[in-house]
């Protein structure tokens, strides 16, 4: 099964994938953690990415697209679950022919609906402990103890510099207008369900399970 998950940043696309991965066999197709991988790996099609990003250069689709190539050449029979990526209507034809290329075809595309407020709630909210990583939020998980670690006992906390009201509403800005040109497309296919991006994180990972499983 090959799924699209879509949903601006802090709508639980990660942790929905990571359950998907543990739970599903499934695969988890990130952009920039493939194209790390690639250059890293030195694959034919990760240095010519490489010569392009220390150029300063925006990795072209035809790079992006070998680069998925290699990747799905990689999965065995296992199903991907594709993250980031298409954001165009071409990247979206592209996806398809790498797809039939290779037996396979898209079978959900899958939204992560979320209230714009309430998610930027959630996000400038959240910290966690400089030792360990526990995460933490100022409204909905404060430790037992005011100031400490409830995971290590440490009294220190971070926050991500970037989780402000500020960015966080130009992310969501910038994410409609990344997936605007695609949705219209797999709706026009019958593959677009949405999913309350706001439930709980196991009422979300059921109502996945359940579109999945043809439940829904």
């Amino acid at each position: 099964m090959n799924i699209i998950l879509l949903g601006p940043p802090g709508a639980g696309k990660g942790t929905q994938a990571s359950r998907l991965e543990s739970e599903r066999g499934m695969v988890q197709l990130s952009t920039g953690d493939m194209l790390r991988a690639a250059v890293k790996a030195g694959s034919p099609v990760g240095l010519q990415a490489k010569a392009v990003m220390e150029a300063g250069e925006l990795v072209s689709d035809a790079i992006v697209s070998g680069i998925i190539g290699e990747s799905l050449d990689a999965l065995g029979d296992k199903g991907a679950i594709f993250d980031g990526y298409p954001r165009t209507a071409a990247q979206a034809e592209s996806l398809d022919s790498l797809l039939a290329e290779r037996g396979r075809s898209l079978d959900h595309v899958i939204e992560l609906v979320v209230d714009e407020d309430a998610l930027v709630a959630r996000i400038t909210g959240r910290f966690s402990c400089a030792s360990c990583g526990a995460n933490y939020h100022d409204s909905f998980n404060q430790p037992k103890v005011e100031g400490v670690c409830d995971v290590c006992g440490g009294t220190e906390f971070k926050r991500r510099p970037d989780d402000n009201e500020e960015t966080v509403r130009t992310r969501m800005a910038e994410y409609r207008a990344k997936t605007a040109p695609i949705l219209p497309i797999y709706e026009a296919r019958g593959l677009v369900q949405r999913v309350d991006g706001m439930a709980d994180i196991g009422e979300v990972t059921a109502a996945i399970a359940a579109i999945l499983d043809g439940r829904a």
